[in-house]
């Protein structure tokens, strides 16, 4: 639930199109519902503008279709991450109105058509970085952000870069994904004037450390307007890149 559905609901209470019951109906799952092995917090939308997401590695399946199962009386978009196989087959038990990326193992469930302000760019540095980077785009377009995907322009073969730079720089927030030895942020970083969010891929040989050599780099960048996520967290940098770019938007509407 956001501010804008308790305004609606309490206009419709005042109103007489909402009667004391359905009110209350719709109210007494705030702040969260106890579903007993979850507590499913249908208040944090009306805290900080998004709803909770599912992230379903590591949850038991019937917990996750129960979860699934309470969120669709909300009516809304729900996004989950993470998602095997096993996972999307055991929501598919539940409802079959969603979209899949196996790529992203990223789910929409109950999707619905959301309008779309500013834009992000979502940066990789190869092909192999792509599964995050998808993660990154669907949880920004899912949140209501136009996304335009530049993929496979690494450090390696910089051209690739420069070649497609003026749609970079149209971004208000840039997302870049890399692995090896993670420089693309810094490179971009030096090159455009909006924020950058990196995101360390875990793609790379022995010494890549699963990422660590990628997330070093990042942190250790010497380009001013870098921020940095955990390892192969495309969800994290989709979401911290729709909260700026919503806020641009807005102030250039």
């Amino acid at each position: 639930m956001h501010k804008e559905d308790i305004i609606s609901l309490l206009e419709g209470y005042k109103n007489g199109d909402v009667n004391l019951d359905e009110a209350l109906k719709r109210l007494i799952n705030l702040p969260y519902k106890d579903l007993d092995f979850a507590k499913l917090d249908y208040h944090r939308g009306i805290r900080v503008g998004y709803p909770e997401v599912i992230y379903c590695e590591g949850k038991e399946l019937e917990h996750l279709k129960k979860i699934v199962e309470d969120m669709l009386k909300q009516d809304k978009n729900i996004l989950a991450t993470r998602v095997s196989k096993e996972a999307y087959n055991a929501i598919c038990e539940i409802t079959d109105n969603l979209i899949y990326s196996e790529v992203a193992r990223v789910c929409v469930i109950n999707p619905k058509e959301t309008k779309k302000v500013g834009l992000v760019a979502v940066v990789t540095g190869g092909t192999a970085d792509i599964k995050v980077a998808e993660e990154a785009a669907i949880t920004l377009e899912t949140f209501g952000n136009n996304v335009d995907r530049i993929y496979d322009v690494g450090v390696a073969g910089i051209h690739r870069l420069f070649n497609n730079l003026d749609r970079i720089k149209r971004a208000n927030v840039v997302i870049a994904v890399a692995g090896m030895e993670g420089a693309l942020a810094s490179v971009v970083a030096g090159l455009v004037d909006v924020p950058v969010i990196a995101v360390p891929t875990s793609v790379g040989y022995g010494a890549n450390f699963n990422g660590l050599s990628a997330l070093l780099t990042m942190l250790n960048s010497c380009a001013a307007g870098v921020s940095v996520v955990n390892i192969d967290n495309g969800f994290g940098a989709g979401y911290i890149a729709s909260t700026i770019n919503k806020r641009v938007a807005k102030g250039v509407e």
